[in-house]
């Protein structure tokens, strides 16, 4: 690097920016790729037939315009939007999660969730300037109630995140304590439900009784992940006041289209989300018999198994081809923790295998 080029970072960018790691995101060619949480299965040929022909007719030389309409109406159905809401879209639940950052950035503001959580809440707060409070989970994954009352009595955050299913825990909190937590937030209550198509219960059938909450979701785990489409729904006149610090024409005409489709198709990524859920209840059985391996339950497309070496166990599972999340060093609750995405039954016996080798 040229003195000239240090310098102009030295002197212009953020030295916070400087001190950040970026998301990491591990190379995966020729991998069984276990480590993202992404839905394993591609369409029917028939259907990705179908979906090309439309795409082919979108005219990219436009503007996105009234289609994101039509998929916003679209997504409401999907959802049964309660009266008096609204649904503001993302690029990704990435970009909403950042204009939450920058819609409730006034001075002192601060944001908080539970910890060990998705790493964008806290990324998102320290780049917008905000200041992130993390509060830790029990050593059984719950949230610490009368931790996170005081914490919010203490510091009066402007957004509470929770996750629901949590990642990377992948459970979901008592509903009790949500509520709890819910009714004593000084400011936004945001419920993320990026892994609601593998969870037993979602908070939509509550948000309407709360004024202050908003909820959601992706289409990544739907089984969308490579269009980059998250959305947000909640009381209208908190939407309305959020979608003001959205960029023009966020969505692009092809992920809309793609999106529309995949919601006229919804009963084939139901199909695929039920054969995962049993994938999932197959995996934690034949882990549960592994020596010294625990997994812990899930309502998501994941498991978080606490292993004798983590390290070690992940270095050996990627030798023979198969790639999972070491999260051991996200957090002092996931010592020695790995994270593993639920695949296809191929990809899962695969894994099973590999992981059975490397603990021999």
């Amino acid at each position: 690097m040229s003195s000239k080029l240090e310098s102009v970072i030295a002197r212009f960018i953020r030295q916070d920016v400087q001190s950040m790691h970026g998301y990491a995101i591990q190379p995966s060619v020729g991998m069984v790729k276990l480590d993202a949480m992404e839905n394993p299965f591609r369409l029917p040929p028939a259907l990705r037939q179908a979906l090309g022909e439309r795409l082919a007719e979108v005219a990219i030389n436009r503007y996105p315009g009234p289609r994101i309409d039509d998929l916003r109406a679209a997504l409401a159905k999907h959802v049964g939007l309660p009266e008096g809401f609204g649904l503001m879209l993302g690029n990704g639940s990435d970009e909403l999660i950042s204009l939450l950052a920058m819609a409730c950035d006034v001075p002192g503001a601060s944001i908080l969730a539970p910890l060990p959580g998705f790493v964008m809440y806290e990324m998102s707060a320290k780049l917008q300037g905000l200041r992130f409070i993390g509060v830790p989970l029990r050593a059984d994954f719950e949230l610490d109630e009368a931790a996170m009352l005081a914490a919010m009595a203490e510091h009066q955050p402007a957004i509470v995140y929770i996750a629901y299913p949590n990642n990377p825990t992948a459970n979901l909190f008592d509903d009790a304590i949500v509520e709890r937590i819910v009714d004593a937030a000084p400011g936004l209550v945001v419920i993320d439900e990026a892994y609601q198509p593998f969870a037993s219960r979602s908070y939509i059938d509550r948000v309407a009784k709360h004024e202050h909450v908003l909820v959601m979701r992706t289409l990544s785990k739907f089984g969308l992940a490579g269009i980059r489409l998250g959305y947000m729904l909640g009381p209208r006149a908190l939407i309305d006041q959020v979608d003001k610090v959205r960029p023009p024409y966020n969505v692009s005409v092809l992920n809309a289209e793609a999106a529309l489709f995949a919601l006229e198709h919804d009963d084939e990524f139901d199909r695929q989300a039920k054969i995962l859920r049993s994938e999932r209840s197959r995996l934690i059985a034949a882990l549960s018999a592994m020596p010294g391996v625990k997994p812990y339950p899930s309502e998501a497309n994941m498991i978080l198994a606490r292993v004798p070496d983590a390290a070690a166990l992940f270095a050996e599972m990627k030798a023979r081809k198969v790639l999972v999340k070491n999260v051991s060093k996200m957090h002092p609750l996931l010592d020695n923790c790995l994270r593993l995405t639920v695949g296809t039954p191929e990809e899962n016996d695969q894994m099973i295998e590999a992981m059975k080798a490397s603990l021999s």
